[in-house]
């Protein structure tokens, strides 16, 4: 990262007095630990490969790539809230509703797959809305507003699916995320990929991802600069509810069913990837390509244990330890990041302080 700081250019001339001073630029940065992960990634991809054979197979790549795909999906959702400093455990739940919901309208009452899959969108936006009108209105934290919200859904979610899985809904649906392929890779994978480079584009080159970024930096320094803080953590959970419940269809596609005990287990991964995703390529901040290579490096350390013969457990080991150490990371960056801006400002407020007294005499003169 190249940090650069310029004091305002006055026109001179030969006949207007002295020249006006250089832009004070500071120090150049490239912060190669942005890609530490990645390299780590690099290096467990060689270590399976050559450990097993069956890694590197065109099968294991696509399943790999394609079988969690629900999970980038979510974890993508659950990137805005974090970006604005809340966070929404109830992403997990609303996905399970989502697919559940696509399974009693298609199956137990004959609606067709489409409107199905739009009232689950639908409905998981109602959630996100619901969510956010609490965490805005009420001004609490939405860690709490979304652990009851998520147990709330839970219960729900039991109560409409009489506690039982229900399966047989329309193939169009597992033709459209599942069985049609791209590049031998499953089509949800591509889906996922657009996702992450829209909300990229989102974060990165319009003001509302700026503003996101502004909220969750400082929320009472947003507000002083004219920033709709409530506005925007209103959306953000609203955002974090409909992607989820897009995650619910693909999974209803997926499998082709609806589990009311399945959405659980997805919401400690998704955190991990994102918390994981924060330390790399921008560091200690949430961003959609760091989360995905976070999610498929996780991915990829534990199918390639899996494949040595490692129990079952060792995935859910896997996530906890990274969501520990992305977090623990996550912080140590941040606090690092922040004592760096604020020796950057040092610096350029001494610099013009310098300057400004070598050309003052001048002009007086």
């Amino acid at each position: 990262m190249t940090t650069t700081t310029t004091r305002p250019v006055t026109a001179a001339g030969p006949s207007d007095g002295p020249a006006a001073p250089e832009p004070v630029k500071l120090k150049h940065r490239r912060e190669p630990e942005r890609f530490a992960l990645i390299g780590v990634w690099a290096l467990v991809i060689v270590v399976f490969s050559v450990t097993t054979d069956r890694f590197l197979t065109e099968g294991n790549i696509s399943s790999m790539l394609g079988s969690q795909t629900v999970l980038l999906i979510l974890a993508l959702g659950l990137l805005i809230p974090l970006r604005v400093g809340d966070y929404d455990l109830s992403v997990a739940a609303t996905l399970g509703v989502s697919a559940m919901l696509v399974a009693i309208l298609n199956v137990n009452h004959g609606w067709g797959i489409v409107p199905a899959c739009v009232v689950a969108v639908l409905a998981g936006a109602l959630i996100g809305a619901v969510n956010g009108a609490i965490v805005v209105r009420f001004d609490i934290d939405p860690f709490i507003v979304t652990l009851g919200m998520s147990t709330l859904l839970q219960g729900v979610l039991f109560w409409i699916s009489d506690s039982a899985t229900i399966s047989g809904i329309d193939v169009g649906l597992s033709d459209a995320v599942l069985t049609n392929t791209v590049l031998s890779i499953p089509v949800n994978f591509w889906y996922a990929v657009i996702l992450c480079g829209l909300l990229w584009y989102v974060f990165d080159y319009t003001p509302a991802g700026q503003r996101l970024l502004f909220v969750g930096q400082s929320k009472d320094m947003a507000r002083l600069n004219g920033i709709a803080v409530g506005r925007s953590r209103f959306l953000a959970l609203v955002a974090s509810g409909t992607i989820a419940a897009i995650a619910g269809v693909v999974l209803a596609g997926t499998t082709g069913s609806a589990d009311p005990n399945s959405s659980a287990s997805f919401l400690l991964p998704a955190f991990a990837a994102c918390f994981l995703g924060s330390t790399t390529l921008k560091i200690g901040r949430f961003n959609p390509w760091g989360t995905f290579i976070a999610l498929y490096f996780i991915v990829t350390g534990t199918t390639g244990l899996q494949l040595l013969g490692a129990e079952n457990y060792v995935q859910q080991l896997f996530y906890g330890a990274a969501l520990i150490i992305a977090v623990i990371l996550s912080k140590l960056l941040r606090q690092r990041n922040d004592r760096r801006l604020q020796n950057d400002a040092r610096q350029a407020a001494l610099a013009a302080a310098s300057a400004d007294a070598t050309t003052d005499p001048k002009d007086n003169a």
